[in-house]
């Protein structure tokens, strides 16, 4: 795109329905349909500009955590967070997924993966994203959206192995109960970190394949506990509790209570800096979210 040029306004990429409770597809072929939407997303994303590129997978009451340490909610919202950046309304981006998350009732899932968002000049900006995905009678959309700079490096686009339920289970109702098992799971995490440290709390609560965003010093995704711990636990106390602690604010949950994106804020517990916006994905592998 060119400075000045009216842009192109993305067409939604057809997506399939939510499967209903006699789909007898397996759960790879599930996740791979949810990749599938990820990628046709980022081909219609090329076509256009960044705002109407990215605008065309939100669901109406997506959440975006912002450069100013907030929240942007509803589409409106994150669309106008989005719009503040003049790169976002005269460059381009794309990006491909390198992993994706599938719940047990099918209705909900997980991308992330390597962006580039193409400026109006051609200078590319290097970016990792990741994405929380419901399937509605639309298809798939994004209900939380994160993306971050990352720096210069080389990184691999090989597809991880995906993250599957233990079995699949016909949709339902979603509870608040459900819900609530998320806020006291993150509740918890932050407790213990306070007994133990952060780092082992990390290290304790880690899927074997969990990975992390790594900040900007990271042009790679952080993957495996024991490599998150170091990460998050370079600036803590060598031993103590954490200095840091949080709580989830809005939990979304499949009906399958097995995945879910727990989003709120850090805060230092001398109550000095500004709260941080925080996006965690979570399963839960027999009965324990992780």
């Amino acid at each position: 795109q060119t400075r000045g040029r009216t842009p192109a306004k993305a067409a939604p990429p057809k997506t399939a329905a939510p499967a209903p409770a006699t789909d007898k597809r397996t759960p790879k072929q599930l996740v791979d349909e949810l990749l599938d939407a990820d990628r046709a997303f980022s081909a219609a994303s090329a076509q256009t500009t960044v705002v109407p590129g990215l605008s065309a997978m939100f669901a109406d009451d997506v959440i975006m955590p912002t450069p100013d340490g907030a929240f942007a909610k509803g589409k409106a919202a994150v669309i106008d967070a989005l719009s503040a950046n003049p790169d976002n309304t005269t460059g381009a981006v794309s990006w491909a997924p390198i992993r994706g998350g599938l719940s047990g009732d099918g209705q909900h899932g997980f991308t992330f993966g390597y962006m580039t968002l193409k400026k109006a000049d051609g200078s590319p900006v290097l970016m990792k994203y990741m994405t929380y995905w419901v399937k509605s009678a639309a298809g798939w959309r994004a209900v939380a959206y994160k993306r971050a700079r990352r720096p210069d490096g080389k990184v691999s686009t090989a597809m991880m192995p995906p993250s599957l339920p233990q079995q699949l289970v016909a949709p339902k109702a979603i509870t608040p109960a459900v819900k609530q098992s998320l806020v006291a799971a993150e509740k918890g995490f932050s407790d213990l970190a306070q007994k133990v440290g952060l780092a082992a709390a990390f290290e304790k609560l880690g899927l074997p394949d969990a990975v992390n965003f790594g900040g900007g010093a990271n042009a790679k995704y952080v993957v495996g506990p024991r490599a998150i711990a170091k990460l998050v636990g370079a600036n803590q106390p060598a031993t103590g509790g954490s200095t840091l602690s949080w709580s989830c604010e809005t939990p979304i949950v499949a009906s399958s209570g097995d995945l879910g994106v727990s989003i709120g804020f850090i805060r230092q517990n001398t109550g000095g800096g500004a709260p941080t916006p925080f996006f965690t994905i979570w399963r839960k592998v027999n009965k324990v979210w992780k």
